[in-house]
């Protein structure tokens, strides 16, 4: 069961800003955030219409899988975590930088 007590200012940790991102919020108005492993879409949704007074026509979320990785001789693991993707309306924009 999704944590219900979960404020929207704690919801979403960064935006995520990639080559990637940043081409799809260019052209298809779609903003990534890494958001907290107990977000919902609704909690997502609301976090956004909080901080950039926006609001959301559609989100996505996708788990990111944590990876084993090898450095320096060292084995370990690269944390996973929980990204969301926004869509917001044709004239709506988020200022990230």
């Amino acid at each position: 069961m999704p944590n219900l007590n979960l404020k929207p200012k704690n919801v979403l940790l960064r935006p995520r800003i990639t080559e990637k991102a940043a081409v799809g919020a260019d052209k298809f108005n779609v903003y990534v955030f890494e958001v907290a492993e107990n977000a919902t879409k609704k909690s997502i949704s609301a976090s956004v219409r909080d901080a950039y007074k926006v609001t959301p026509e559609k989100v996505n979320v996708v788990t990111i899988p944590s990876k084993q990785v090898f450095v320096r001789g060292k084995k370990g693991v690269k944390s996973g975590g929980k990204k969301a993707y926004v869509y917001l309306k044709k004239g709506d924009k988020i200022e990230l930088i």
